[in-house]
Parts: structure tokens; C-alpha cells; sequence
């Protein structure tokens, strides 16, 4: 800023090519001024290396770090979403006979159709990705969240207060989000990205309030719990001492 257009650096040159920078003249004066500049968030991270004079290939190990990460996470999500779809649902609920070659084979068949079906979404470039991410973490701290805590750390809880909870949670958190991003609705200045706010407390209340107005757990899962959350040999050394 302050600087002829003639003066810039060559990185500016380079990353304009590939649409991360955009500097235009904008009142024809010659002078670069900040709000000639449009800059790419994700140039904060790639150019960072080549600005600070360190060597091109840095920029490339940054490029591939952030795409490793990236390819990561996306493996370990479309393998849960596989194994949600072939065990939970179609071994547990649907066909409990399937013997296990099977369930393996339907759950690649499946891992290629999740993945084939997040490229086509992909492919449509919508412009809010980020908020879809955001809106998955809302709906997961919601609805699964408060049931895997008092699972863990309230022996009381039984599968109608967790499935009650979650019920509500998702909700009122769902509700939120659609009222506050396609009606402008908004409680104390809370965006859609932070909807879970609303439905993870009401989860929690539900789930402990319906669990103890309704039977116990078995005895079995109770000390399934137990075993959770205290191992073996802590126990042990714990009774003797």
C-alpha cells in the first residue's frame, strides 16, 4: 500500500495468475491503495513462505501439508459414514443375518457411493462449504454429544432419556438454523454456525430427566459403564489400598 504498480513484487504477479490476489487501479493514480487489494484467505497461509524469501518449494510442502490434512479427514469421515450406513443400520436394524465377507463388501460398495456422491457436491463449488462444516459440528454437539457424556458418566441413563434428548436437541437446533439462515431470526446475536448452543443444554436436561422417570438400565450395561470408565487394574488397586 502506498507503492506504484510498478513497484510491486514478483510473488504478487504469481498469485494473481491462480486468483488468490487482485490489485486494480481503481482510481487511476498509479498508487496502490488498500482498497485496491482483494486477497484470498487461503493466500495468507500458501504465500507466507515465498514473502518471507524462503524458497518456492516451502510454499509446495505448506500446499501439500494442508491437502494431507484435508484428505485425512475427508478418509475418516467417509469411512464412518460407510460403516454408519452398512452396520448400524442395514446389519443391526435391517439384515442381522449378514455373515461378515458381506457386511465388508457392502460397506465398500458404500464407501464408493458416499465419496462419488460428496464429488458431485463438491463439483457445484457452493460457497457455503465452510457453513455446511459448522452446521455438522452444531448438529453433532446437539444431538450426539450430551448422549455419549451422561452414557459415559451417569450410569442412570438408559436409551429412552438418550433418545429423547437427542430428539430434542437436534430439534431445537435444526429449528434455529433454518429460522436464522433463511429467515433472519437471531437470540442474542448467535449465528447459524453456533446453533448447537441452544439444543446441547436441552439435551442434557431431557436426557437425565426422562432417564430417571423411566426403568433403569439393565444391570449389565450399568457395569459395562463401569468398566468404561474405571479399568480393571485401577480398580483393583484401588480396593486393596
Amino acid at each position: 500500500v502506498g507503492k506504484a504498480f510498478s513497484e510491486m513484487p514478483s510473488w504478487v504477479e504469481k498469485w494473481a495468475k491462480v486468483g488468490l490476489i487482485t490489485i486494480k487501479d481503481l482510481n487511476g493514480d498509479g498508487i496502490i491503495q488498500f482498497a485496491e487489494i482483494k486477497i484470498h484467505p487461503d493466500m495468507v497461509v500458501l504465500a507466507t513462505p515465498e514473502i518471507a524469501g524462503l524458497p518456492y518449494v516451502i510454499a509446495g510442502f505448506v500446499a501439500a501439508g494442508g491437502l494431507a490434512a484435508a484428505l485425512s479427514t475427508a478418509d475418516g469421515l467417509l469411512i464412518t459414514i460407510s460403516n454408519a450406513i452398512s452396520h448400524d443400520l442395514y446389519y443391526k436394524i435391517i439384515n442381522p443375518n449378514l455373515s461378515p465377507s458381506t457386511r465388508v463388501k457392502i460397506g465398500k460398495a458404500l464407501l464408493l457411493v458416499v465419496a462419488l456422491l460428496g464429488a458431485y457436491v463438491a463439483s457445484f463449488r457452493l460457497a457455503i462449504i465452510v457453513e455446511l462444516v459448522a452446521w455438522a459440528f452444531s448438529l453433532a454437539a446437539s444431538s450426539l454429544f450430551p448422549a455419549l457424556v451422561l452414557g459415559i458418566w451417569d450410569k442412570r441413563t438408559n436409551k429412552y432419556g438418550a433418545v429423547a434428548g437427542m430428539l430434542v436437541g437436534l430439534s431445537v437446533t435444526l429449528a434455529y438454523l433454518i429460522a436464522s439462515r433463511f429467515y433472519g431470526f437471531e437470540l442474542f446475536g448467535i449465528k447459524t454456525i453456533a446453533a448447537g448452543i441452544f439444543g446441547m443444554p436441552l439435551n442434557f436436561i431431557v436426557a437425565f430427566v426422562v432417564s430417571r422417570l423411566t426403568p433403569p438400565p439393565p444391570k449389565e450395561i450399568q457395569e459395562f459403564v463401569d468398566q468404561i470408565r474405571y479399568p480393571k487394574g485401577a480398580v483393583k488397586a484401588g480396593a486393596e489400598e
